[in-house]
């Protein structure tokens, strides 16, 4: 009889929506005393669902935080979304955020909006090289100071791999993260980090390029029976996990993840 083997779970972010007033409001009663914003409030509700379901390595935030973040930087113009002057970083409202992750999990991560995602528009240093390395430098304060504050690392959600970004902010603790890549996508994101975060559908595209690079671990998302003994044709137990992004339901959607996240040795 074949033994249920349980794969390890990393959450790589989640897309909650705005809550109604009565929801929002109950919220903030049951914080008295404590921070209490939208940007609170769905980084509470990201994360509350994964520690719940017992996710391996849990991850708050998403594209969600775009306004946070567009709201910490100095020199961009949001009512415009135009960069206007010297990039800066204020790293004061994720510094609060942190403390607040970090005190429902040591070492939780944060998903973030990449720098490209962002949908903002370079009207001042009128180069790609020095807007794309003030960007990345304010992203690296930002990230840093939350990571000062006890977070473990960053997820940066993107649309498409963009090489000066990933280049110069991917590490140990800053995984590059797309939903639904292309073949160009998948091959920088291998060029440049040792973890390739594939859905089921694109493992067969991915495995073949994993071939031109070296890919230490595989992170399933939504796996299925089929896509989980898949990638063991090719990677050791230990080098699989499998990975969720919620974008609805996100109640059961993390629970669901730990239960199909199996395999039989």
């Amino acid at each position: 009889m074949p033994k249920i083997v349980p794969l390890p779970t990393r959450a790589l972010g989640a897309e909650p929506g705005i809550p109604d007033r009565a929801a929002l409001a109950g919220w903030i009663a049951e914080r008295r005393g404590k921070a209490a914003d939208l940007h609170t409030y769905r980084f509470d509700i990201s994360l509350v669902p994964e520690l719940a379901a017992g996710i391996t390595y849990p991850c708050a935030g998403g594209l969600f935080l775009r306004e946070r973040i567009c709201g910490s930087l100095t020199g961009l113009n949001p009512a415009r979304d135009t960069v206007t002057g010297d990039l800066h970083a204020d790293t004061g409202f994720l510094t609060q955020d942190a403390r607040l992750l970090v005190a429902e999990r040591k070492e939780v991560w944060c998903a973030l909006p990449a720098p490209l995602t962002l949908g903002v528009t370079d009207r001042y240093y009128g180069d790609n090289d020095e807007w794309c390395e003030a960007i990345t430098s304010a992203y690296r304060t930002l990230m840093r100071a939350m990571r000062d504050e006890g977070i473990g690392g960053h997820v940066l959600i993107c649309n498409r791999v963009d090489e000066q970004e990933i280049s110069r902010l991917v590490g140990k603790k800053v995984f590059f993260f797309v939903p639904e890549p292309g073949q160009p996508d998948l091959a920088l994101l291998m060029e440049y980090q040792r973890q390739a975060a594939i859905r089921p559908a694109l493992l067969d595209t991915a495995m073949n390029l994993a071939n031109q690079y070296e890919v230490h671990r595989w992170i399933v998302v939504d796996p299925d029976e089929e896509g989980i003994r898949r990638v063991l044709l090719q990677a050791d137990p230990d080098q699989v996990m499998a990975g969720g992004y919620c974008t609805a339901g996100c109640e059961t959607y993390w629970h669901d993840l730990v239960q199909g996240a199996v395999f039989r040795a």
